[in-house]
């Protein structure tokens, strides 16, 4: 979905010959995957990064176009709406040190938005919410000028939705637009991986995501609200309208899954060809089922276009170019606070999943508790209680903070496997140490400077910008200090409702 779409309105012809296709291509990726050649290069990591524009006060600035513009940088693209913008990271070998690079050309990307915004009076803000939104910048009026959005807004429908969150303090909302996802901004991570081992690293990948995910979590405040320590997840999912009754786990369109992998991507794209009826069908021109270059891959453009409309959180992803390869799209990671939390969070998940992927052949703890894992790891963080697999015993529920400390080792045991240098497993992995040791995740200290400064949103924005600007990972930041009783709070933005 990365792509322009140059055609908004489609056909019942447009749509058989859509669905056609998909099936054809079906049809073909048996032998596109096992052809020689195929998925066969060094593995590497890639990542995307999406982020904020704010003033220093943290309001959102809806000049992503214009500041786009004026970095000139090919990496950075537009997001859902104006006030978000989205950096592509350039994909690294996973060996010797992945992580440092991914962590300098972050860094890189913020500095290069930074100047850009400076004309406009916006700055990046990495967090996977940005507190001080409000319902009126959550519409149409916002939407990025880039067709793809407009395409799939539409297509999602314009019935209302209820988007609500329970937490510390409760959230209702009603949307009718793809818009609501403007609240929301992840850090991506994409993982190429071999054919014949894609099954055991998305299961892996499953399994890991909930425990990475709680003490990563930087996403408590919704619209003003103190909810969910990873907020950000529930929100997404809604702001498709897959809350509603009617629509069981299993047909959203965005979600953790229902089952453990067994068939590998073939399994996964003929559930998604099966399951789900196409967002946009938009056929390519041409021959359908033609190389990129001479004796490389098919296209298989139409297949890609519908696996980019499922927004799974571990998600597969076919890329034909060169000779061709496999990723895993790990997506549920938020946001910041800083490029080395962003890295750090990486390594542990990438270690992990290798780890898991080498040892175990698939799943030993019901699906159904993994589920749960990543809704209790979003909701409560490292406070979060998640069953973990007990060798031939029952499953056991661990405290997250204890779980990922007793998981760094293999963690670092993981990313040694992949010839990840020594030292960059100790500085990367030892954020993560450090950050559960003192039990300060992103969410952790915005929740606490949050009330410190008696709610106010734009100062708990303003000392994240002061803080994050240093580069020092979160758990480092020092602790907020609580408001003198009687003194006046910040004002609030015009308009704005709680």
């Amino acid at each position: 979905m990365g792509r322009d779409l140059p055609q908004r309105d489609f056909t019942d012809e447009d749509r058989e010959r859509f669905r056609a296709r998909l099936r054809a291509s079906l049809g073909l990726l048996d032998g596109v995957l096992t052809s020689p050649g195929f998925g066969g290069g060094e593995p590497t990591l890639g990542a995307e990064l999406e982020m904020f524009l704010v003033t220093r006060d943290g309001v959102p600035v809806p000049r992503n176009e214009e500041v786009r513009r004026a970095a000139a940088d090919p990496r950075l693209v537009l997001e859902v709406n104006r006030y978000n913008l989205e950096a592509n990271l350039t994909p690294v070998p996973l060996r010797p040190r992945p992580f440092t690079a991914l962590h300098d050309e972050a860094d890189t990307l913020l500095d290069t938005v930074r100047r850009a915004g400076d004309a406009y009076g916006a700055e990046p803000y990495c967090a996977g919410l940005l507190p001080t939104l409000r319902p009126g910048d959550l519409t149409r009026r916002n939407m990025s000028p880039r067709g793809r959005y407009a395409v799939l807004d539409d297509a999602l429908g314009r019935a209302g939705r209820g988007l609500r969150v329970s937490g510390e303090q409760r959230l209702r909302m009603r949307s009718d637009t793809l818009c609501a996802q403007g609240a929301t901004s992840s850090w991506q991570v994409h993982l190429t991986v071999r054919p014949e081992e894609f099954t055991r690293i998305h299961n892996a990948a499953q399994l890991m995501t909930a425990p990475v995910l709680a003490v990563a979590a930087n996403s408590p405040l919704l619209l003003g609200r103190r909810a969910w320590d990873e907020s950000r997840i529930p929100w997404y999912e809604q702001a498709f309208g897959q809350h509603r009754r009617r629509v069981v786990p299993a047909d959203r369109r965005s979600g953790f899954g229902h089952g453990w992998l067994r068939g590998g991507v073939r399994e996964m794209a003929e559930e998604a060809v099966r399951r789900y009826a196409p967002l946009v069908p938009l056929c390519s021109d041409g021959d359908w089922d033609r190389p990129l270059r001479p004796g490389g891959p098919p296209a298989l453009d139409e297949l890609r276009l519908h696996l980019g409309t499922l927004w799974w959180w571990n998600r597969p992803v076919y890329d034909p170019s060169g000779d061709g390869h496999l990723r895993i799209e790990l997506r549920a990671l938020p946001s910041g606070p800083t490029p080395a939390d962003m890295v750090a969070n990486t390594a542990l998940l990438t270690g992990l999943v290798l780890d898991r992927a080498a040892r175990e052949p698939g799943g030993e703890l019901p699906f159904a508790l993994a589920r749960e894992n990543f809704y209790t790891a979003a909701r409560d963080g490292m406070a979060a209680r998640l069953w973990w697999p007990a060798g031939t015993s029952a499953p056991v529920r661990l405290a997250a903070r204890d779980l990922v400390r007793a998981l760094l080792p293999r963690a670092a045991a993981g990313l040694a496997g992949a010839g990840v240098a020594d030292d960059e497993v100790q500085r990367w992995l030892g954020v993560v140490e450090g950050r559960v040791l003192t039990g300060r995740s992103g969410a952790h200290w915005q929740r606490r400077t949050h009330r410190a400064l008696g709610s106010d949103d734009r100062a708990t924005v303003r000392r994240h910008l002061e803080l994050s600007s240093t580069g020092a990972p979160v758990h480092s930041w020092p602790a907020p200090q609580a408001r003198v009783r009687g003194k006046a709070k910040g004002p609030g933005r015009p308009g704005s409702s709680r």
